[in-house]
């Protein structure tokens, strides 16, 4: 089969403009221009163009979508076993929220007693889910499947006053963070407070904390542009400043 722009877009539920600008970026080029000028696309485009919206409904933007099946090592198979099994744990997510929904619906009508960590489960369950998309593979890769099993564990154990003082911990480390930039010293009190707060902020998540493995997250926020993205968004140059601030913390230079 062959399509039109139009028809293509019909097709998959998106808009011709959409196409137009995916082929402007190199994400999804047609196989031909015709005689009259009209992009064609045929069984390959539409192949690709199913796995670019996968992603896209996974939260993956454009670049990171490009880079991934432009990559010698892409293979199509192993990434739709790969969607099925994010959107199995979606499914399971989704399922939860019901289920949770279904239980409030019941304590406002007097049927049951819910307890506050039956309140959160679903909404912890779905930070756990998005930060396995966004870092589980390097996470399990640096720390082993152990550890990040037990942090997602520990998660899913929060309080909801424990849930609350984390959301006000991450705030202040941010303020903090941003604050300490501005003096232009790594080694100044407010940074060392940063790295201090940082510290507590993990221990919600870690079971066991080490001078070396907080360096080495330190380290992968600069190395890693999604994470060193997250601290940029705080101030540009966060990430490294934070990184520095962390080597007079721990005393751990390289």
């Amino acid at each position: 089969m062959e399509y039109t722009v139009h028809q293509l877009a019909n097709l998959a539920g998106v808009t011709a403009r959409t196409l137009r600008y995916y082929d402007q970026i190199g994400l999804l080029k047609p196989a031909t221009i015709n005689s009259s000028g009209y992009r064609i696309y045929r069984e390959e485009e539409v192949d690709r163009l199913q796995q670019i919206l996968f992603y896209r409904e996974l939260g993956v933007n454009l670049n990171d979508i490009k880079n991934i099946i432009t990559s010698p090592l892409f293979n199509r198979l192993e990434a739709l076993k790969e969607h099925r099994a994010r959107l199995i744990d979606e499914k399971k997510r989704i399922e939860l929220l019901i289920a949770n929904v279904e239980k409030t619906i019941a304590m406002m009508e007097g049927r049951i007693v819910m307890t506050d960590k039956e309140k959160f489960e679903g909404f912890k369950q779905k930070m756990i889910e998005e930060n396995e998309i966004k870092y589980g593979k390097e996470a399990r890769k640096k720390y082993g499947n152990e550890a990040v099993d037990a942090s997602n564990k520990k998660l899913m154990n929060m309080t909801e006053e424990e849930y609350a003082a984390l959301e006000k911990l991450t705030a202040e480390l941010n303020e903090t963070l941003k604050a300490a930039y501005e003096t232009g010293d790594p080694g100044s009190e407010l940074a060392q407070k940063a790295c201090e707060l940082h510290r507590q902020w993990l221990m919600y998540f870690w079971t066991d904390y080490s001078k070396e493995a907080h360096m080495g997250l330190a380290q992968m926020y600069v190395d890693d542009e999604r994470f060193k993205a997250y601290y940029d968004k705080i101030v540009p140059g966060c990430a490294e400043f934070l990184r520095d601030a962390m080597r007079i913390y721990t005393g751990i230079k390289e």
